[in-house]
């Protein structure tokens, strides 16, 4: 008899952990779109997105001047202090600095929903434009040419230690906690990295939203869809531009990369967008216009020579459309890098490699940090198409129960999806 009541207890805990398996495996994710590339050119559709404030108090446009003695060259006028914004409480709070993704404004849609999401949460939330942004390049960049990764956190260190030294209300200032997307999440990790050398801010949470495991990779995959999928292939680029702006002409007002989430797509994705390939071609030419306005200022800003001859002074006057089609017509970011940045790193270390410059931006470089400092997250999604074979992998290896690899939304297209917003709130407040 005892026998008996042994085995139908065994039986019955393993039916009850047989029956928790798929449970515990099968969770709840119900994000509308399954195809990658809508999924980040569509973004979130409105009736799933979180729900969030639509106004905040938030002062914009603030400035500061980085560089004092800077001589910014005139075609630049506009851009020689930094731009950025706050959005604060009256009372004592813990401060979020956010990083945009690759060519964005502080002032893009993504930073604006995340700064409502932390605002309201109860953080101050300062938001800081890309290394890779123009007013960026121009008024903090030190060297002027940004791609470096550990030579853009830098730079992004000294504008967090300058703005919170210019703050009148030192005594609201609480905590410090660090955030970004897409290029923004990896530059996270680097700056996450340098502070705990200086320890200005002894940041006590940071969360890296859908980063690029290697910078330079990733680039070159975005570069590729564009190149790899314009019918009829770059000779047709005209035509397929010349479409693309009849359709969205207003796409890219928000500045932000891979940012057409224009309500109007819902209607029209199927006329705007007929198959996967125009789709994959607009991503790659989202990523190509901030390449080309970061290779337009870079090239000027640090007197190069690739696209405006050496030594050539721009007026604000003059007409800038011949110099930002050559931009835009390159070999893309490998030709950045091969032509701008590897240089200048090669003069200083003549046995450097390009390859060996390139992987110094990479993610694995920090992977000791990152394995054991249990203050540090991820978020990305299974089908983000920047990351390469086995990326996703790595992050579940290196951070563990730290890593949140949703089964969808492309990169960075569920960034404003109810349960993405919950989680990255979460993750800051627990």
């Amino acid at each position: 008899m005892k026998t008996k009541k042994k085995l139908h207890y065994l039986l019955l805990m393993c039916s009850i952990l047989f029956a928790a398996v798929p449970i515990a495996q099968a969770e709840s994710y119900d994000y509308p779109i399954d195809d990658p590339i809508a999924a980040t050119i569509l973004s979130t559709p409105p009736q799933a997105r979180a729900s969030l404030p639509q106004t905040i108090r938030v002062k914009q446009y603030q400035t500061i001047d980085i560089f004092p003695d800077r001589d910014v060259p005139e075609v630049f006028w506009y851009n020689k202090e930094m731009l950025y914004s706050v959005a604060y409480h009256k009372e004592k709070a813990p401060v979020i600095f956010m990083i945009a993704g690759t060519g964005a404004g502080y002032d893009s849609a993504k930073m604006k929903m995340m700064q409502k999401a932390f605002f309201e949460a109860g953080f101050h939330v300062v938001a800081l434009s890309s290394p890779t942004h123009p007013n960026f390049i121009v008024s903090a960049s030190s060297s002027g040419m940004p791609g470096d990764i550990q030579s853009d956190a830098k730079d992004l260190y000294n504008v967090m230690e300058k703005i919170v030294q210019k703050s009148k209300r030192k005594d609201l200032i609480g905590d410090f906690y660090l955030t970004g997307y897409s290029l923004g999440g990896t530059q996270a990790a680097f700056v996450a990295k340098l502070d705990e050398d200086r320890k200005v801010f002894n940041f006590k949470k940071v969360l890296m939203i859908n980063p690029a495991l290697n910078i330079y990779d990733s680039a070159i995959k975005l570069d590729k869809m564009l190149t790899d999928n314009i019918p009829g292939g770059m000779k047709e680029f005209n035509a397929f531009y010349r479409k693309l702006m009849n359709n969205i002409t207003q796409s890219y007002v928000q500045g932000d990369f891979v940012d057409l989430s224009l309500d109007f797509f819902y209607s029209a994705y199927s006329e705007i967008l007929p198959s996967t390939e125009e789709g994959e071609a607009v991503i790659g030419f989202s990523f190509r216009i901030s390449l080309a306005n970061l290779l337009f200022t870079a090239d000027v800003v640090t007197n190069s020579g690739y696209i405006v001859p050496k030594n050539l002074k721009l007026f604000r006057t003059d007409s800038l459309t011949d110099y930002c089609k050559v931009a835009a017509r390159g070999n893309g970011f490998s030709e950045y890098v091969e032509n701008i940045v590897y240089p200048v790193f090669k003069a200083k270390e003549p046995g450097l490699s390009l390859r060996e410059l390139v992987d110094q931006s990479s993610l694995r470089v920090l992977e000791n940090y990152l394995q054991k400092s249990d203050k540090i997250g991820l978020v990305t999604n299974a089908d983000d198409f920047i990351l390469a074979e086995g990326d996703v992998e790595y992050f579940e290896q290196v951070f563990g129960a730290r890593a949140k690899i949703y089964p969808r939304g492309g990169h960075c297209g569920n960034m404003a999806y109810t349960d993405n917003v919950a989680y990255m709130v979460d993750f800051f407040k627990k």
